[in-house]
């Protein structure tokens, strides 16, 4: 039995207490190593007293089931400024976020192909485009105009083949550098998520930047996260930098739902031939390795790319059931981990 990250939060999403509601509510971070077990509770003040008893059962059942590790629990008083608060996404479902540890590995791409099978399968999508230094979802969308603001002071987001989008690419002139530090980007970020009219969406799905720093960190702690994926292309060097990105949302006990490999082959468009550019199957490996779900392997395709590159979305039926079972695989996973959130239902 492998004693980590994942194997505490799924222990502790098993458990329950009548009198204080689920207890994966209120735990906010997760650590583990070798040798210690760290797990940070949060509540309102006026609640800490009431929660001292799920802390004190947590650490009690915690070294039972964990006898060789050191078990510290901790309660603390909850921010004011949580933004479970925020009035724009009170009608979001579930939030996602779409990383990886590195650029480069088609995450951008992943996130838009990923939305558009979720429109076909009938949900309603958001996307924000969380990267401040390189947006890219103007360009994959088709969008140049600037959004609307409403009655209210919010912007309203850009429609797209059915998606509803934000991007700081949207807001200023593309040819604009963005030569912000890091305080600026996190405002900046903040706003582009709270202060947009969403509206009602089974889906928002977040792309977010590459790298696991403060602006990362802020949005896997601030957005409400349901879920994060991973998207990684094959080869080593990418599948290092994923698990790096794994390890964070763990760290801040957001559930991995899953991990993609991204390129995992191309398919020559004339003769047929599959080649593995950048390996093979070593996602699916690490996966299994680290006991998370694997969603899928997205294929290299000249006509990805094309769309990609054009604002269009792809139209070849294969790619798209490709990336329609990632997103079923996704939503499937987002049930177990949601603290008994309902499933998504069409009806």
């Amino acid at each position: 039995m492998t004693i980590n990250t994942k194997f505490v939060r799924d222990f502790l999403t098993t458990l329950n207490m009548p009198d204080h509601g689920i207890i994966m509510d209120h735990v906010t971070s997760i650590d583990v190593n070798d040798t210690t077990i760290q797990v940070i509770f949060e509540g309102k003040p006026d609640q800490l007293k009431e929660l001292e008893g799920m802390r004190a059962f947590c650490e009690t059942v915690l070294k039972k089931q964990c006898p060789n590790h050191k078990i510290l629990c901790a309660l603390i008083a909850e921010k004011k400024n949580k933004t479970q608060t925020f009035e724009s996404l009170h009608d979001i479902k579930h939030i996602i976020a779409v990383a990886s540890g590195k650029g480069g590995v088609g995450k951008s791409t992943t996130t838009v192909n990923l939305a558009f099978a979720l429109t076909q399968l009938g949900y309603k999508v958001g996307i924000l485009d969380a990267d401040i230094y390189g947006p890219s979802l103007p360009t994959m969308m088709g969008l140049s105009d600037k959004p609307d603001v409403t009655a209210d002071k919010k912007l309203r987001p850009s429609m797209a083949h059915g998606i509803a989008c934000m991007s700081i690419g949207l807001l200023i002139p593309a040819d604009t550098p963005m030569v912000w530090r890091g305080p600026m980007v996190q405002g900046a970020l903040m706003q582009l998520l709270k202060d947009v009219a969403w509206g009602e969406l089974d889906v928002l799905l977040i792309d977010m930047p590459p790298g696991t720093g403060d602006v990362q960190l802020s949005l896997a702690q601030q957005a409400s996260l349901s879920g994060a994926i991973i998207v990684s292309t094959p080869q080593d060097i990418a599948l290092i930098d994923a698990r790096k990105g794994l390890a964070m949302f763990e760290k801040v006990a957001v559930p991995i739902l899953g991990i993609v490999e991204n390129m995992s082959l191309f398919k020559c468009p004339n003769c047929g031939h599959e080649s593995h550019i950048f390996s093979h199957g070593g996602a699916h490996e690490t996966a299994n390795q680290l006991g998370v779900a694997f969603l899928g392997e997205i294929p290299l395709t000249l006509e990805i790319r094309q769309c990609a590159d054009s604002g269009q979305l792809i139209q070849d039926e294969l790619s798209l059931q490709i990336y329609k079972h990632v997103a079923e695989s996704m939503l499937a996973n987002i049930h177990r981990y949601t603290k008994g959130a309902p499933r998504i239902s069409l009806k």
